[in-house]
């Protein structure tokens, strides 16, 4: 299955991520519902033996979507420097500023 590659935790250990069947879900809800709280890992769900889900706590998808969210600034950041549009760092808190200005007129 090409969701069943190894993980690397933050110990450095290689780890198998966790599978269920669909059934597993609908019959273990809260023992899954618990194991991704408790850990912070996805729970990979299969139907019909493929996989069709990842489930995962609220806080690991917000801390997943904060980190898109990121690298999406940063790679603009990273097209803006390759374009030449730069700025010193005090003509953009001048900049910053004056915006913050604007907004409370």
């Amino acid at each position: 299955m090409p969701y069943a590659w190894p993980q690397i935790s933050e110990q450095g250990v290689s780890e198998m991520p966790k599978i269920h069947s669909s059934t597993d879900l609908r019959n273990r809800y809260n023992e899954i519902s618990s194991f991704c709280n408790s850990t912070q890992e996805p729970v990979f769900i299969t139907k019909n033996g493929r996989g069709d889900l990842a489930v995962m706590s609220i806080d690991l998808y917000d801390q997943l979507i904060q980190k898109d969210e990121l690298y999406h600034l940063l790679s603009e950041a990273e097209d803006d420097f390759k374009a030449g549009r730069e700025m010193s760092f005090d003509a953009s808190l001048e900049q910053l500023r004056q915006e913050m200005a604007d907004e409370t007129l």
